[in-house]
């Protein structure tokens, strides 16, 4: 288990965490862990507002593309998670 900042990358933490961000980000609290980016009005502005936040709240770097590839937030948390852990 990797921890940056205080905040695990594994597990529901970071899901959790990622799942906030989308919800702030696309203005819907009704979201969850397996909400797709597109089908919640998703564009690349607000995929550039999710990285920024993760990236503050972690302090690591998340290439915007990881939104697009992994548009749900326990796919992207996932994603994070293991470049995480081995460096990326």
């Amino acid at each position: 288990m990797t921890i940056i900042d205080g905040t695990t990358l594994a597990g529901t933490d970071l899901r959790e965490l990622i799942t906030s961000i989308y919800r702030e980000t696309l203005a819907d609290g009704g979201l969850d862990a397996d909400s797709d980016f597109f089908e919640a009005g998703g564009d690349s502005l607000a995929a550039f507002q999710i990285t920024a936040g993760i990236e503050a709240a972690l302090g690591v770097e998340v290439p915007v593309a990881l939104v697009f590839s992994y548009p749900t937030p326990a796919e992207l948390a996932e994603v994070v998670s293991a470049d995480a852990a081995s460096g990326v």
